[in-house]
């Protein structure tokens, strides 16, 4: 995109919609904002006695979804997120599969039971010598997809076919 033109984004992705490509990457939101109409709007919590301000900041400014992301704070307040998410009639996706036990909408991210095997093996390779600054950093290999029908039923939602065919489980 030549420097100045960002106002040909949106015919440029239209043009591509209707070439039916299969993924259209931006690499800058007001660029995702111009072409395909997406806003991503950043909501801070610090704790859960932000929780509350958060989701009505999220319904004030109109927010279509919600993507939580990895923090210790938000698994073990995980229950609490996922009330405040359906009570403001917000789909999210959330970064593991417990969200999605809790009543969460979908789940995408590292296998949590699969990362802490791999780590008993790492602990195990240094407990029998092996020197931590030799081994590898490691990067999560498995990955899991979970879908929650039931809420997806709640939010008047339906969830594509070919999602539900993807993910590892679906809960119905």
């Amino acid at each position: 995109m030549p420097r100045g033109k960002l106002e040909r984004l949106p015919a440029l992705a239209a043009e591509l919609v209707a070439l039916k490509v299969d993924v259209i990457l931006v690499r800058h939101q007001p660029c995702a904002a111009r072409a395909l109409g997406v806003r991503l709007q950043f909501v801070e919590a610090r704790g859960p006695g932000d929780f509350d301000r958060a989701f009505s900041d999220m319904t004030r400014a109109r927010a279509g979804a919600l993507t939580v992301l990895p923090s210790t704070m938000f698994f073990i307040e995980r229950r609490r997120l996922v009330a405040l998410a359906a009570k403001h009639r917000l789909p999210a996706v959330y970064p593991s599969r417990e969200f999605v036990d809790a009543g969460g909408l979908m789940a995408y991210g590292s296998d949590l039971a699969d990362m802490l095997r791999r780590t008993a093996t790492y602990v195990d390779k240094i407990l029998k010598g092996a020197k931590p600054g030799d081994l590898p950093v490691e990067q999560p290999t498995k990955f899991e997809l979970v879908v929650n029908l039931k809420t997806a039923k709640a939010l008047g939602l339906t969830i594509p076919q070919s999602l539900l065919q993807r993910a590892d489980e679906v809960i119905k």
